[in-house]
């Protein structure tokens, strides 16, 4: 019979366990050892059962082992030690308590999707994994982040495959009193809601659940409450599901209902109000409107609100497509704002213009979450420096007049938090050298360029530690396998096969991640035959784990996986290839150690960052991979090998899949398996541990996600808390009032006449010629504006290129005519072909940048011909 209804009855804990339970709801273990085997400690065959998740074995240990441990002194001084050391991790000063200067007072986070632990599935792939990092690594720093995102009651889909390898998607229902959640309530006991206003007088409520994610707070807003119907409970159903009216609703809960989620914890838990605002991707662009009608309710006027709202916003994109950013026809979002709806003190006609594509190229109907993102925060970044340069093409219409490598859109290359993605084994092989504390500290706060310590270990337990985690990896491939081809239907006869599936010995290579199209997961299926020889071969075989998921709407990327699939299934090489179904956190914290190779091969540039590579680096797995992402940055032959890559602009898609794929089996054919087959006087393959060695003492510090978040921190948020702090109301007004005069005045900005000192086009290095440059600035003052001289090395088409700008004076004051006189030296610092132009951009000092208005004045074509060019 099915039951009616359903509840969690939570066990009781005797007294002296108590503190098992607050070690449980902290998900610091997931990422702490120690307190993971306190909990296996309980009951290991539980532990298991519970698919290693604290809360769910404390609900189902029998009471009579918890009654044996409540008298175990062993066990209670396990049990203290735990709970001493998260107190001492919680309570005391980190590295942002004893950083100089005035840093935010708390940063807000705001992402669709985190990536804590398997036992929380709110996750997809990598922007859910990487915001995890990121809260995980603002915690082991004691940055004071409260993170912000949605509660999803089915998470995103489990995986399974038919018989014939086509992929099936699972929606498991989640219940939030299972999960290691508590709800936020009021001082009442009632549980603490935020509401939003919808059309025709209907309301969307979602209740706060709180995840403690060490040191930093979570909150997942869950509209499946009783006060919302039916369509309303649905909202925050699974992640990315749904039409364009489900997705926009989740994005508003997100930002605007994730805003006043963090207003009501301060208000009831005391916590500082983040003075920063940092948005990971434009799913949650909303919290900026939110936070402009706070202000409006306090008299700001809307331009002066926006202003201030800019100051202490970071947004971070990752997308490298314009196809992946979440845009919504332009009356659906009015529907969704004005008078009868949410936000009613802010005409809607202000809303829609933050996100309009209003710019050459633009589709000037559709409502842009990332343009909204750009033009709601002052800072920017991309996740990688390949991808900050990409952003700033793919966004360069919103600064019309700059080049693209002016555009104000930074990078922050992303980390992974080490203590979650590094083995055991590889930990303690690292303490044992260096001592526990230490180890600690490098992987989890970093800050050292490189691990000399590596240097001191012997290459046999190097070896040893290599085989025994690809040993361990073969079982669990095993194991899930058996699982799969249960699941497909197969019977026990049909299964015996799998205790020889992968050998412990064999080059081990991993490609596990999402699915779409461009990170073409069948490339190493390009020429088959070649690739079974490489799998088959005598002397130097290789073998394969894959695992990856496509959207549940992407029948493309579902027919690279049954692709890929039918492949492994052949009898002739299934032992040596295998397709892992459902991927996710718990498989990829035994893939990333367990392999010897990281194979990513997406088409350049798409990879904003791709950080499993970086997870696989931690655990002294080498790198195979196109130059993208983090790798384009960070490459080095010591490290692994690049791909090389057919992206030019005349080559078909098929063409080049086909000369990249060949590259890649030159790679493994005749540069790879040599290397880890061929053994030194030792007996050990002493050119491959070089690499490793390598690959762990000088890429591990920068892949890690401390050295990220202090980035951000030093980088981005100090810089917005500063100003935001500058922006009172009055400043506010005042930058308001002056971009809407500049603007206004612009047209009436030029330069009229530009004249050097030189008498040749050519002249020596080191010398300095004088500027003199007559501009008109209309109704605008010297105050309001800077010239600049800007030159450098020039191109065959007199573009300058790594160009330095140096600001000009005026002489004087205005003439007859209104023309300003300005002057200054322009230093010949670079010998070949130079160039100088000059220009004329708004300045003020609350601007981050002279870019950030958009508005800039440069001679005419005219002009420029008659200053000419110098030393060509």
């Amino acid at each position: 019979m099915k039951a009616i209804r359903r509840l969690t009855v939570r066990p009781v804990l005797p007294d002296p366990l108590r503190p098992l339970s607050d070690l449980a709801r902290n998900l610091r273990w997931s990422w702490h050892p120690e307190t993971r085997d306190l909990f296996q400690s309980v009951d290991p065959e539980c532990w298991t059962a519970s698919g290693r998740d604290p809360v769910r074995l404390l609900g189902t240990v029998p009471p009579a082992r918890l009654a044996e441990l409540a008298g175990d002194r062993r066990f209670l001084r396990r049990l203290t030690a735990a709970a001493d050391d998260l107190d001492h991790y919680l309570s005391g000063d980190r590295w942002y308590q004893a950083q100089p200067g005035r840093l935010p007072a708390a940063v807000a986070y705001f992402s669709p999707e985190f990536g804590i632990t398997a036992a929380l599935p709110q996750y997809s792939g990598g922007l859910g994994i990487l915001a995890g990092d990121h809260l995980k690594a603002a915690s082991d720093l004691g940055v004071p982040l409260v993170g912000v995102g949605l509660l999803y009651r089915h998470g995103y889909f489990r995986q399974s495959l038919s018989r014939d390898g086509w992929q099936q998607e699972h929606y498991p229902v989640l219940d939030p009193h299972e999960l290691p959640l508590a709800p936020l309530k009021e001082r009442d006991g009632t549980a603490a809601h935020v509401a939003l206003a919808l059309p025709g007088g209907r309301e969307l409520r979602a209740r706060i659940w709180l995840a403690q994610v060490g040191r930093v707070p979570l909150l997942l807003l869950d509209s499946d409450v009783e006060e919302n119907d039916l369509g309303e409970r649905g909202v925050t159903d699974r992640l990315y599901g749904g039409g364009s009216e489900h997705r926009l609703l989740q994005e508003m809960l997100l930002g605007i209902g994730g805003v006043r989620a963090v207003r009501t914890y301060c208000r009831l838990t005391g916590h500082a109000a983040p003075e920063v605002f940092h948005t990971n991707e434009g799913h949650a662009g909303f919290l900026g409107l939110e936070r402009i009608a706070e202000l409006c309710d306090e008299g700001l006027e809307f331009g002066a609100a926006l202003e201030a709202v800019r100051a202490g916003t970071v947004f971070t994109t990752h997308t490298p497509v314009p196809a992946g950013i979440d845009r919504f026809d332009r009356e659906l979002v009015a529907r969704h704002f004005g008078p009868d709806s949410e936000l009613p003190r802010i005409d809607v006609e202000r809303v829609l213009r933050l996100g309009m594509e209003t710019y050459p190229g633009g589709e000037p109907n559709l409502f842009n979450m990332a343009v909204m993102g750009l033009r709601l925060a002052q800072r920017a970044n991309g996740v990688s420096l390949l991808h900050g340069g990409v952003s700033r093409g793919m966004f360069a219409g919103l600064w019309p007049g700059f080049d693209a490598e002016e555009v104000p859109i930074t990078s922050v290359t992303n980390g992974v938090h080490a203590p979650t993605w590094v083995a055991p084994e590889v930990f303690r092989l690292g303490a044992r050298q260096i001592g526990v504390q230490r180890a600690e500290d490098a992987l989890a706060v970093g800050g050292s360029d490189r691990w000399d310590s590596v240097a001191d270990i012997p290459d046999q337990d190097i070896w040893e530690l290599r085989r025994t985690l690809r040993a361990q990896l073969v079982e669990e491939v095993r194991e899930r396998l058996r699982a799969s081809w249960r699941q497909r239907g197969a019977g026990t006869a049909e299964l015996g096969w799998i205790d020889d599936a992968l050998d412990p010995d064999v080059l081990t290579i991993g490609f596990a991640r999402r699915v779409p199209s461009y990170k073409r997961l069948t490339l190493m299926l390009r020429d088959r035959d070649r690739l079974m020889n490489l799998l088959l071969h005598p002397e130097r075989p290789i073998q394969i784990v894959v695992a990856g998921k496509a959207h549940p709407a992407d029948d493309g990327g579902k027919r690279l996986v049954q692709e890929l699939v039918r492949f492994a299934d052949d009898p002739r090489v299934r032992h040596r290839i295998v397709f892992l179904p459902d991927y996710g956190m718990a498989m990829a914290q035994k893939l990333y150690p367990g392999c010897d190779i990281w194979l990513n091969n997406p088409l350049r540039p798409l990879e904003a960052c791709g950080t499993s590579g970086m997870k696989a680096a931690l655990n002294g797995c080498l790198n195979l991979s196109v130059l993208d992402g983090w790798w384009d940055e960070w490459y080095q032959p010591d490290f692994g090998w690049a791909i090389p890559t057919a992206d030019g602009a005349g080559t078909d898609p098929d063409r080049r899949d086909a000369i990249e794929a060949n590259a890649l089996y030159d790679l493994l054919e005749q540069r790879i398996t040599p290397r880890f087959y061929e053994r030194g006087a030792s007996g050990l393959p002493d050119r491959w541990l070089e690499m490793v060695r390598r690959t762990l003492s000088l890429l591990g510090p920068k892949v890690l996600a401390g050295r990220m978040v202090r980035e951000y921190v030093e980088r981005l948020y100090a810089p917005a808390a500063e100003a935001h702090r500058a922006m009172d109301p009055d400043s506010a007004r005042g930058l308001a009032e002056w971009k809407a005069r500049v603007r206004a005045a612009w047209p009436g900005v030029s330069v009229d006449h530009v004249e050097t000192s030189a008498a040749t086009a050519a002249a020596e290095l080191g010398a300095t010629l004088a500027l003199r440059v007559r501009v008109r600035l209309g109704d605008l003052a010297p105050e309001d504006v800077e010239v600049q001289a800007v030159s450098g090395r020039v191109d065959s088409e007199d573009r300058i290129t790594d160009a330095a700008k140096v600001p000009l004076k005026p002489v004087g004051g205005p003439d007859l005519e209104g023309r300003w006189v300005y002057e200054g030296p322009l230093a010949l610092d670079r010998t070949g072909p130079f160039g100088y132009t000059v220009r004329v951009l708004p300045a003020h000092r609350l601007l981050a940048s002279g870019t950030e208005t958009g508005l800039v004045a440069v001679p005419s074509g005219d002009l420029a011909e008659a200053a000419g060019l110098l030393m060509r």
